[in-house]
């Protein structure tokens, strides 16, 4: 059972997790070999990108943990970081240095990872979840801008398909494979899924994504499976319709960089293949015009251009009523910036308070953030319910961290710690 927390307590909390953003934590193989894998703990399955600090590949690696408070920290690996996870007494802690910060859990492994699809292939390695209510499946784990030599700096999903494929058992996905998944996923609560992955000649990810969501609605008899489709911009707009008629409630678009000449430099393959920044922009646009303010996502790798441009573009994008969403930068192994440093948990810090301010200045609420991007558990979450916008879901409200006192009358103290989101 967790811990209701202040809210003084929740941002020490967020400002721990920027800070193990950036330094990552090292679990040795020792406190590795007392996890259950089989029955008990989530493992990092790498379908998509390896989002360590370095690649480690000598045992399994759990997800996340959780605080005390029930907070979610990702656990990217590093192994000279100041921080650690200790087992003593059949207990785990989290460590700085040698100061313990925290008692801490391992989060849940779903039920659904313990099963195989009817040709044999291990769930897990199709669907992962993303939070106690949403699954991701990166139908592709690999991207075809590799060929041309135009991978996005900043991606390491060719490095990872290269170290984890065989290792993982990961391969490219049918779309029965994942609806056999997702329905399993359902029977224990899981309601939302993304498709994602690297790219694919375009007449292909659409005829894909419409098999996809076809096969999951003639297996789950839903029409509404509470899909989202993660695509990349094309050339013809007129195919936005397409995913929109085959079911799915959401679209997402990733520009991951605003300023002009920093997209040229990092996404060489988005400007140069896939029409250039302003295609992608315009079909963010076009998103918006057929899935309607709230239903349109697209993220940004935060750190590697300016702030200021990134806060224009997440401005400009929030006032069409796109959600808007900045990721914290990891410097991911094989990826071109590989060894390069992200800027400072306090940046982040700013920068996540700046953005949310434009998505509530601009109408867009935790429902809209919930239902296009697949950042459950996130700061975001935690800020909009702060504000008191919870969203009316059970699974999800079992992941949620409560505060004392948050069913009474807002109180001073508490208006300004809500403020400093402002």
């Amino acid at each position: 059972m967790s811990r209701a927390i202040t809210r003084e307590e929740l941002f020490k909390e967020i400002e721990l997790s920027n800070i193990i953003a950036n330094e990552g934590i090292y679990i040795s193989p020792e406190v590795i070999s007392t996890l259950d894998f089989e029955n008990h703990v989530q493992e990092q399955m790498r379908t998509c990108f390896d989002m360590n600090h370095e690649t480690y590949t000598k045992t399994k690696l759990p997800t996340s943990i959780r605080l005390s408070s029930n907070f979610r920290l990702g656990l990217p690996y590093r192994h000279n970081s100041r921080f650690s996870v200790q087992h003593e007494n059949g207990k785990y802690y989290l460590l700085e240095g040698n100061n313990q910060i925290d008692e801490v859990t391992f989060v849940e492994k779903p039920k659904f990872y313990n099963h195989k699809t009817s040709d044999g292939v291990d769930m897990k390695t199709i669907a992962n979840e993303v939070g106690k209510t949403k699954v991701t499946v990166a139908y592709s784990n690999e991207c075809a801008l590799k060929d041309k030599g135009l991978d996005c700096k900043f991606c390491n999903i060719n490095a990872t398909k290269s170290r984890f494929a065989d290792l993982q058992g990961i391969s490219w996905k049918t779309p029965y494979q994942i609806a056999e998944t997702y329905a399993k996923a359902r029977e224990e609560g899981y309601e939302s899924i993304t498709i994602t992955g690297g790219f694919v000649p375009e007449r292909r990810e659409v005829e894909y994504y419409i098999d996809v969501a076809e096969t999951i609605q003639d297996l789950t008899g839903l029409q509404d499976f509470g899909g989202t489709a993660c695509v990349g911009a094309p050339s013809d707009l007129s195919v936005i319709e397409k995913y929109k008629e085959a079911g799915y409630r959401a679209i997402s678009t990733n520009l991951e960089v605003w300023d002009e000449n920093f997209f040229k430099t990092i996404c060489p393959g988005k400007e140069q293949i896939c029409g250039g920044r302003q295609n992608w922009i315009n079909a963010l646009k076009h998103e918006v015009e057929v899935f309607g303010k709230g239903n349109v996502r697209s993220f940004f790798v935060a750190g590697i251009e300016p702030k200021s441009t990134l806060l224009e573009g997440i401005e400009y994008l929030t006032e069409l009523g796109i959600v808007a969403i900045p990721l914290h930068w990891i410097p991911n192994p094989g990826s071109a910036l590989e060894g390069h440093r992200a800027p400072t948990p306090e940046w982040y810090l700013d920068l996540y308070q700046k953005t949310y301010t434009l998505l509530k200045k601009n109408g867009l609420t935790h429902r809209d953030l919930y239902h296009s991007a697949n950042v459950e558990n996130s700061i975001f979450d935690y800020f909009y319910d702060l504000d008191g916008d919870h969203l009316d879901i059970p699974k999800h409200e079992a992941d949620r961290v409560h505060f004392v006192g948050e069913d009474s009358t807002v109180d001073n103290r508490e208006e300004e710690l809500i403020e400093k989101t402002a």
